[in-house]
């Protein structure tokens, strides 16, 4: 029985569910990235958005982006287990540094034919997209900026006429002078 001395369950607590994005500074070795996409997978994580490159070529140190989602416990559990990790440097939440600037790039092919091809034209100028290729029937645009500013141009591009979707996934950095 509960404190209440009543026969009826207690009622069970929902956690929210947040976004996540987080840095992590790895050794530039061989096997790194299976190791961290392994430790997702075998614990049932999943990871919406990776980005990884080297960033300092003289120690062989590369930066991983990862984009997750998960209850605060969850996602403390995640920074553990990849701070244990042998060749993790270092493990940063962006998202509870606050702030933090998040760009993708997008590449783009629409069709681009009578009235609809005007339009491509009109809504890329409008997002500020760069046009990378322009055939008689179809375009290629690139644009950069916030997850949800790209969506919303695969959307009304999707009306016009998308032929296919190219991303790279989150780049992620922190606000201000401080270094990761």
């Amino acid at each position: 029985m509960n404190a209440m001395n009543t026969h009826y369950p207690d009622a069970v607590r929902v956690e929210p569910v947040n976004r996540h994005t987080l840095a992590v500074i790895v050794d530039n070795e061989p096997g790194v990235l299976a190791r961290i996409s392994g430790l997702f997978s075998g614990r049932g994580y999943n990871i919406e958005s990776l980005t990884v490159s080297e960033t300092e070529e003289a120690r062989h140190i590369s930066r991983i982006t990862i984009v997750t989602t998960g209850t605060n416990a969850v996602i403390e559990q995640i920074k553990a287990q990849l701070d244990r990790l042998v060749p993790v440097h270092r493990v940063v939440d962006l998202t509870l540094q606050g702030n933090a600037l998040e760009r993708e790039i997008c590449l783009v092919k629409v069709k681009g034919e009578g009235e609809h091809r005007s339009e491509a034209l009109r809504l890329a100028a409008a997002f500020g997209a760069k046009t990378l290729d322009a055939t008689l029937n179809s375009f290629v645009f690139e644009l950069t900026g916030a997850t949800e500013e790209i969506d919303r141009f695969v959307r009304l591009m999707s009306v016009i006429g998308l032929v296919e979707i190219c991303r790279t996934g989150i780049s992620a950095m922190g606000r201000g002078a401080e270094p990761l």
